[in-house]
């Protein structure tokens, strides 16, 4: 028989999980149906039910129950965001590279953000997307979570608010990120700019214009189709960059027992 206490516990466990679960990479495809999220959240959260440590919640009324959820929710919710922003790199490494070859115009809806998205970043995120399914990285954002639970057990949870500092230091390694990313393309971009400018004072007579952007596409797309071999080296370097990142994050979340 479950008790209205055991109850409690399943669902402080479950809104962790929840804003886990809708805000991570991979987990969050809004192409996977809501009820599916739902029920991986839940039943993710009955096999932690039978692992963790249970101790019933303290709490004062309906109010300190409702601000212990909302606490539990937004740790879900700042791990899975950690996790997220790093995803991102890879969009913004795109819109760098398609502003260099000449496809910054050619935009489309991405299914996850529905933000407008350009064809390379779709290409890099649903590239290191595949090689986080080959290589089981989201077991890896899995056990980041799990372990939160050592961090900070449940129903005492204390976020530290100094924690938006992780956000701020990471966005200095997010452009550094995102232009190592697309370093061979600025490097095989800079020699097609120094060649048409060497010509446009040999040849004035030719159109640089039209010449230069059929060129720096023909040039950008081989240099892609050459350094695609590089993606599994990319796509180490992002999913290393998550767990620090949520590393950093749970520091400062910690037990307020």
């Amino acid at each position: 028989m479950v008790s209205i206490e055991q109850i409690e516990f399943i669902l402080a466990i479950l809104v962790r999980i929840s804003g886990f679960i809708f805000t991570a990479p991979f987990f969050n495809l809004k192409n996977v149906p809501f009820r599916v999220k739902v029920g991986f959240s839940a039943a993710l959260a009955l096999i932690l039910f039978n692992v963790l440590p249970y101790e019933p919640l303290v709490y004062d009324g309906v109010t300190g129950l409702t601000l212990l959820l909302v606490s539990e929710t937004v740790v879900g919710l700042i791990l899975g965001f950690m996790a997220s922003i790093c995803y991102q790199i890879l969009q913004f490494a795109g819109q760098l590279l398609d502003m260099e070859i000449g496809f910054s115009m050619v935009n489309e809806i991405d299914p996850v953000t529905s933000a407008q998205v350009t064809v390379s970043g779709n290409f890099y995120s649903y590239a290191v997307m595949l090689m986080m399914m080959i290589t089981y990285m989201h077991h890896f954002l899995l056990d980041a979570l799990i372990d939160s639970y050592a961090i900070a057990p449940v129903g005492q949870v204390f976020i530290n608010p100094s924690i938006y500092s992780v956000a701020t230091t990471f966005l200095g390694d997010y452009f550094i990120l995102a232009f190592r990313i697309v370093l061979p393309i600025f490097g095989s971009m800079l020699l097609v700019n120094t060649v048409l400018a060497i010509l446009a004072k040999v040849a004035p007579q030719m159109s640089m214009f039209v010449i230069g952007i059929q060129l720096k596409v023909i040039v950008g797309l081989v240099v892609m189709l050459v350094v695609i071999e590089l993606i599994p080296g990319i796509s180490e370097m992002i999913f290393d960059k998550m767990l620090e990142v949520m590393r950093d994050a749970a520091a400062y979340i910690s037990s307020s027992g």
